[in-house]
């Protein structure tokens, strides 16, 4: 019975979503009380953007299992691409209420509440993304941000240079560590960073405003 929920999770992988949709309509057939051929069904929906069909998928395995934490962060996460970001930010919280421990769910989490103005509730959230995803270049460049918007700027500051020891073409991380320098008024260390900046990425329009402004702190 599982292995065409495994078959089909397989051929997901891949792109094949076709197949996809058989294996796992088949696993529904099979066990028709089992929530995880519905989520895995509401997963390859969602891939190929099949949004209505999909929620109505993760809410039949909820009928079926509500502790089923990966149907919530499907619809989470379907909320989200849709930026109804209250409604995101219950049904991941409900994710990791029934025991989803994933950094991608932390960082939905924050990233919902980031969205919805609540920087200070976001911070643990994208914490713990970044605890569990050390590599994570987004969860630590999210992280970095939501430091600065609390205005703790050194934490900000070292979020921003392991995002750059991670990916050293990230232009907004050189940009942002720039005007961490500037507010701690290290002009010069500043203009060094919104010059690389905007040699990785030369339309970065606020990377340009900020040397402009260097140079001319620099020139008095």
């Amino acid at each position: 019975m599982d292995n065409k929920n495994t078959l089909g999770i397989q051929y997901m992988q891949e792109g094949k979503y076709e197949e996809a949709v058989k294996c796992f309509h088949e696993a529904i057939e099979t066990n028709p009380n089992d929530p995880v051929g519905y989520i895995n069904f509401g997963n390859v929906l969602s891939a190929v953007g099949e949004e209505e069909k999909a929620i109505r998928f993760f809410k039949k395995a909820l009928e079926l299992d509500e502790e089923a934490a990966t149907a919530y962060y499907g619809l989470g996460s379907l909320y989200y691409n849709r930026q109804q970001f209250a409604q995101a930010k219950d049904m991941f919280e409900k994710a990791v209420q029934k025991g989803l421990d994933d950094g991608d769910v932390f960082f939905m989490l924050g990233m919902s509440l980031i969205f919805l103005e609540e920087p200070r509730l976001a911070l643990p959230y994208l914490q713990r993304a970044s605890e569990l995803n050390e590599n994570d270049v987004e969860a630590l460049f999210q992280l970095g941000l939501c430091f600065a918007q609390l205005e703790f700027v050194d934490e900000a500051m070292r979020c921003f240079e392991k995002t750059i020891a991670l990916d050293d073409q990230h232009a907004d991380a050189y940009y942002n560590l720039g005007v961490a320098y500037a507010y701690k008024d290290h002009a010069e260390k500043a203009l060094q960073l919104f010059t690389k900046a905007l040699s990785i990425q030369p339309d970065h329009l606020l990377a340009g405003h900020g040397k402009k402004l260097m140079e001319r702190t620099l020139g008095n």
